[in-house]
């Protein structure tokens, strides 16, 4: 194995790994929004962008036995390079928010969204060949911090950039059309730089033996096994509805933050949003998520579940609040923001452990990456309308609504919270 030295790797692969997932879910959001795309349609084409991290189950198959982990992630890096010029180059210069104008935009995303879950998926392996097992667990927390300053850099850093030069142009087009220019940029710089300092593991190898069939028998295995499974479809419902409030809130929140007050809105500027939602935000994400593995460590998953639920449900409340007040300053809404990100950063921390414990057993692996794929439907599929249901309710009966949707997340937590046992997750 001809080894380096995992800090050279690591932190860029997952930093990497990261961008054009955010950029591809939220960027695009905040983008289409600012270049006049009506609500109902920003929340039903962003949406759609999710399916290939719900769909990926069934093509890591074929990046496991096709070629290196090393040649898909450089082969999927180049690609995103391209792709991120192209959306650059495609952005049209009105910003009237005609669907049609987007065209071209919305298939480089399409595109750019498949290439990044094929990213995960080939990154992912890679991580576990190219360290030893002693390493691997060294490593997960390194990983687990750089992917998350992507967010941060993602949708704190690029948001603020884009909203420094729509004030210094004024022109909202332009200033979207630069931001996507230092991704391109930036990522290219990521790709070449781990052409070469990517390890080759002697593990890394193709698998040519395996034969069509054979991967045919092994995903009627997986899914059959999963399926047969005491907890499955009580598991499923969990997967689906645990995170409604916040899947109906997620499209519509930034929308509410810059849309104007006789919309509504809170009339953010670009600039404050970036600052605001997406760095207070993640910082509130960040400590939820930590206090809550804490938790979990000395309390164990089931007698969690319920203090969790109502941490990422009832914060929700917050943008009801403004919704209906809003004359609220600045620090109150950041304030605001926070409250809500750290609770669902918290809350979130029960499901994560959830899917651990469904996915349990034999063909752990493949089944936890079908719980992923039934995670990534349950933020796709109430997005698709959340666009449409907001426009006709306004904002404050919506965010109404999104709390009404908490009983979804109580009804989750009922029907599994007796089969999770009592030291799940306690350390």
């Amino acid at each position: 194995m001809k080894t380096r030295n995992p800090w050279f790797w690591v932190p860029t692969l997952y930093f990497a790994e990261g961008i054009p997932y955010f950029v591809v879910n939220n960027i695009s959001t905040i983008m289409f929004k600012k270049m006049g795309m009506s609500n109902a349609d920003m929340a039903l084409y962003t949406s759609l962008l999710y399916l290939p991290w719900m769909i990926k189950p069934f093509w890591s198959p074929f990046v496991d036995i096709l070629k290196t982990k090393r040649w898909w992630i450089v082969a999927m890096e180049t690609l995103v390079a391209v792709l991120f010029f192209g959306l650059a180059a495609s952005l049209p210069a009105s910003s009237d928010g005609t669907v049609s104008l987007f065209t071209v935009t919305l298939v480089l995303f399409w595109i750019t969204a498949f290439a990044s879950a094929t990213h995960d998926i080939a990154a992912d392996g890679f991580y576990m060949l190219g360290l030893s097992q002693h390493d691997q667990s060294l490593f997960v927390g390194i990983r687990s911090t750089f992917y998350r300053l992507s967010n941060l850099f993602v949708q704190g850093a690029l948001v603020v950039l884009a909203g420094v030069i729509e004030q210094h142009s004024g022109d909202i087009p332009h200033s979207w059309r630069m931001t996507l220019l230092v991704v391109a940029v930036l990522w290219t710089a990521l790709t070449l730089y781990h052409m070469f300092s990517l390890p080759h593991p002697s593990s890394d190898s193709p698998r040519p033996e395996t034969r069509p069939a054979e991967i045919l028998r092994g995903f009627g295995r997986t899914f059959s096994t999963f399926f047969r499974k005491k907890l499955a479809w009580l598991g499923i419902a969990f997967m689906l509805l645990y995170r409604l409030p916040e899947a109906f809130a997620l499209k519509i929140v930034p929308a509410f933050l810059v849309d104007g007050t006789e919309a509504g809105g809170m009339a953010l500027s670009t600039v404050n949003y970036g600052l605001i939602n997406n760095t207070v935000g993640v910082v509130g994400i960040v400590l939820g998520g930590i206090l809550g593995g804490i938790a979990v460590s000395r309390r164990g998953l089931r007698r969690s579940l319920w203090p969790m639920a109502l941490s990422l449900a009832l914060p929700c409340a917050v943008y009801l609040y403004m919704a209906l007040v809003q004359d609220v300053p600045l620090w109150l809404v950041g304030t605001c923001v926070f409250i809500e990100q750290f609770g669902y950063g918290y809350g979130f921390t029960a499901y994560m452990l959830y899917m651990i414990f469904v996915s349990d057993g034999e063909f752990k692996t493949s089944h936890y990456s079908l719980c992923t794929a039934f995670m990534a439907a349950s933020m796709m599929l109430p997005g698709l309308v959340a666009g449409v249901l907001q426009e006709r309710m306004g904002y404050p009966a919506y965010f109404g609504f999104v709390m009404v949707t908490c009983l979804a997340t109580f009804l989750a937590v009922m029907l599994v919270r007796k089969g999770v046992p009592d030291d799940f997750g306690r350390k």
